[in-house]
């Protein structure tokens, strides 16, 4: 069932619950300190083990309110905020400008209130323990406390990757374990009832290029200033690429003392570097390093280590102890946090899709859209048309996606999103099981992100790059500084959103709606860049180079011995991936699923607990 995290939570109904719970959470800890929040009946409301700097607490007359996460508001704010709560439906109100990324936790005269991130990144998962529901940031408390098995279907589902259709990506791989959806908190009531309360919104997408990129700008610069202090050192990425290099800027502008590393790449035509160099010419107070890729470790080193990769898979193997490697070069000179500019890509710029809207609202800008998008990605007319006429519901698109796992995806898809594939080394089994959790969807009538399907579309790619902020802080949480992604903030969103999705996004521009908000905060130089650049010689290199650890899961996989891939062809493909014809996505996913298989086997052995009862920080 793998390790307990070093910082988890639990949140407990206000009520009596079965004998036992306490010390079962309690041992769960192991040698780490056990904290306990009380609610104002003085039960237990919080428990788990974080530090300080993690949660912020506060309790006013018979309201408990707290905050996990990056999160704008102190204490004393905090406090000031839950005495204008009475009931459980003031909390979102009353914290509406809040900055960062962050759980909401609330107990208000003994209803109990907990929501993640709609990004993703921060989760919420519950379950049935003594004799109540209890919720949880992390899943894997939940299985080690009720002793759940994992999820054959669940698990399958995550060898489709990125393409996992919405919700079933979200599902804890446990049974018995429940994940609350991103954008739903949940409301435990003292008689034991426990109902989900939608707490997030989407904006209207109405706003011009201009009003939207003033939004966008306002509300990246409050999520890097809620992370970084006047004069701090503060590690960060600097790709080349338009996203790391506005947080860079920002942060310059906030006054931290920049570490900035720039990894280049082998391949003659990758441009990145001298981007890179470019930026750090003009940002004052920075170390610019920057690393050859032979200096560092190769991709998919460490395959043969037994970590903890959190509560679920991630193709993060890839670059996993690269990245550790340049954590440690930013740690080393003092470095507490690393800003990253990852999620940008899925956050300010809408999908493809968008064009079938916007044929129907303005069909003379949307035929010109289509083609410019036709053009930009050579697409059969016969395909796109087909596409953009397409009026099938979600759960007729989910119905066909259970019918096509094996067909490969190509191109943009201009309808409901990706279609769910599985690899060609995918077992009968798996691709049954996920037919039914797929078939199943469509039957319970599934409802998406969003009626448009390109809205739908955009809201699905912004939580996609949550789940993988959240599976990088996790890395930061073990390796250290601290990974931060302000894409992926909720505010940041919003404001993305905000925009009209044909000047968000264009076939004729890169990244327009980014481009206007850092106007005059990035040079003009970087701004109109319009490559980006990837890492295909390393992906090649790093396969060759830990060929023998491929060799290894080959002969021994948890996937094949699970009855989720066929022997032979995932042999073929861990011997031989250079003989792939595409397939780079799906067999990184498949080494990320095997590796967090192995990475369950680690045991965790409490030796010893300390206890600590939290004084609420404020009255």
């Amino acid at each position: 069932m793998g390790a307990t995290p070093a910082c988890w939570f639990v949140v407990l109904p206000d009520r009596d619950l079965l004998p036992g719970l306490l010390d079962r959470l309690r041992n769960l800890a192991g040698p780490a300190v056990f904290r306990i929040e009380p609610h104002a009946s003085g039960r237990p409301w919080l428990v788990g083990c974080w530090p300080d700097e993690e949660l912020a607490a506060c309790a006013v007359g018979d309201v408990r309110l707290a905050v996990a996460g990056t999160c704008s508001l102190k204490p004393a704010e905090l406090a000031a905020r839950a005495r204008r709560i009475s009931d459980i439906a003031h909390i979102e109100p009353v914290l509406s400008d809040a900055c960062g990324c962050f759980h909401v936790l609330a107990s208000v005269a003994g209803h109990t209130y907990v929501r993640g991130s709609f990004s993703g990144q921060r989760r919420v998962y519950r379950a049935e323990a003594g004799g109540a529901t209890v919720c949880a940031d992390q899943a894997r408390v939940l299985a080690r406390l009720t002793a759940a098995e994992l999820d054959t279907a669940q698990l399958a589902l995550r060898l489709t990757g990125d393409t996992v259709a919405h919700p079933l990506g979200w599902g804890a791989l446990w049974r018995g374990v429940q994940a609350v959806l991103p954008g739903t908190a949940m409301e435990l009531a003292p008689g034991g009832e426990a109902r989900s309360r939608r707490w997030w919104q989407p904006p209207a997408a109405e706003l011009p290029l201009d009003e939207a990129a003033v939004g966008l700008r306002k509300a990246l610069e409050q999520a890097v200033a809620v992370r970084v202090r006047p004069d701090e050192v503060v590690g960060a990425d600097l790709s080349g690429g338009m996203d790391s290099t506005s947080l860079c800027f920002l942060a310059a502008r906030a006054g931290a003392r920049l570490v900035a590393v720039t990894l280049d790449a082998g391949a003659p035509t990758n441009e990145d570097r001298r981007y890179a160099t470019r930026a750090a010419g003009h940002l004052p107070r920075t170390e610019h390093l920057v690393f050859d890729a032979a200096d560092v470790p190769a991709h998919f080193s460490g395959l043969d280590e037994r970590v903890d990769l959190g509560d679920e898979p991630s193709a993060i193997v890839r670059t996993r102890v690269e990245q550790r490697y340049l954590a440690e070069q930013m740690r080393a000179r003092g470095a507490r946090l690393r800003l990253s500019g990852f999620g940008g890509d899925q956050v300010i710029q809408s999908q493809p899709s968008y064009v079938h809207g916007l044929l129907r609202r303005s069909p003379a800008v949307g035929l010109r859209h289509a083609a410019g998008w036709r053009a930009r990605h050579r697409r059969p007319l016969w395909a796109i048309t087909r596409a953009l006429l397409d009026r099938g519901s979600y759960a007729a698109w989910l119905t066909e996606a259970a019918g096509s796992l094996r067909t490969p995806v190509t191109g943009d898809d201009l309808r409901w999103g990706l279609r769910p594939y599985l690899p060609p080394w995918a077992s009968e089994q798996t691709v049954q099981l996920c037919g039914e959790r797929l078939l199943g969807a469509a039957r319970d009538a599934t409802e998406p992100l969003h009626r448009e399907r390109g809205r739908h579309a955009w809201l699905a790619a912004a939580q996609r790059g949550g789940r993988l902020a959240g599976h990088l802080a996790h890395c930061g949480q073990l390796d250290g500084p601290a990974f931060q992604s302000p894409f992926c903030d909720d505010a940041v969103i919003a404001a993305a959103l905000a925009a009209r999705p044909h000047e968000a996004a264009s076939p004729w521009s890169y990244k327009p709606l980014l481009a206007a908000a850092m106007h005059g905060v990035v040079p003009e130089t970087i701004l109109r860049r319009t490559t980006k650049d990837h890492f295909g010689y390393e992906w090649q290199n790093g396969l060759r180079r830990n060929r023998h650890a491929l060799a290894a899961w080959a002969e021994d996989s948890r996937l094949v011995a699970a009855g989720l891939a066929d022997e032979d062809a995932l042999r073929r493909a861990l011997l031989s991936p250079q003989l792939l014809i595409g397939g780079t996505a799906e067999l990184e996913t498949t080494l990320g699923v095997e590796a967090w298989l192995r990475g369950l086997e680690q045991q965790h052995t409490p030796d010893g607990t300390r206890e600590m009862n939290s004084a609420p920080t404020a009255r």
